[in-house]
């Protein structure tokens, strides 16, 4: 890379880098990447998703320039004495598999892209609460489609709700989900009861052809927690 390139490639990294840590108060590789313009949300999620083998298959620059730029990330963090913390990343998926950085799956690139960055300034419970949001699992989610002209890729059969794999939609039978039960939106105490004593739970949505995107339509819960939280509202059928 030329002196000129890496000066601006040096520009575009620190003022992403400063804007992150100034809004959020934390800043990562995935966040710079994304701010710089290598990354986007889709190809993100498709890696959240497991859809996607590693980060570095999504990023839309050679691996020379990524390397660079996570280096000039680094230099910087550590040059303005913020406060490292690595965070483990898994997929959204019922298996949770640790997700990959790297094709290679080198240590010292899985540590670049794993290691969030804070300020020394703020309150150690907030710093607590921020490694703690970056740790956190995200939600699955269950598609509820608009017709049943799909087909679960494991065993052939369809449905009314799906779940997204690596080789196409899954029924929620294979996926492992089947026995989950299925909580409406439109009682957010129930919701926030059932989902916290839920072991596994689902985000389920459903695509709005007039706002085209997938709006929430509730969520899929583990039986037995759903009764519990019913039980402790006075809500169960007499």
């Amino acid at each position: 890379m030329s002196r000129k390139n890496r000066a601006n490639l040096a520009e575009r990294v620190v003022k992403t880098a400063e804007t992150t840590l100034a809004t959020e108060d934390a800043v990562c590789a995935i966040d710079v990447l994304r701010g710089i313009g290598w990354l986007d949300a889709s190809a993100l999620d498709a890696w959240r998703q497991g859809r996607v083998d590693c980060v570095e298959a999504a990023i839309q620059t050679n691996p020379v320039r990524l390397v660079e730029a996570l280096e000039i990330f680094q230099r910087w963090a550590a040059g303005q004495g913020l406060v490292a913390s690595e965070t483990d990343y898994v997929a959204r998926t019922p298996q949770r598999q640790a997700l990959r950085f790297s094709r290679a799956g080198d240590p010292a690139v899985e540590r670049l892209f794993r290691t969030h960055w804070t300020s020394p300034e703020i309150p150690d419970k907030r710093r607590e609460r921020l490694a703690e949001k970056a740790s956190r699992a995200p939600e699955l989610v269950v598609v509820q489609p608009l017709n049943r002209e799909w087909t679960c890729h494991r065993c052939g059969g369809t449905g009314d709700l799906l779940i997204m794999e690596n080789a196409g939609p899954a029924c929620l039978g294979c996926a492992g989900l089947g026995d989950l039960e299925f909580l409406g939106s439109g009682d957010a105490l129930l919701t926030r009861r059932a989902k916290a004593r839920s072991g596994r739970y689902a985000v389920v949505v459903r695509f709005s052809r007039t706002r085209r995107r997938y709006e929430r339509q509730g969520l899929m819960v583990e039986p037995h927690a759903l009764k519990e939280a019913e039980r402790e509202l006075g809500r169960e059928p007499e």
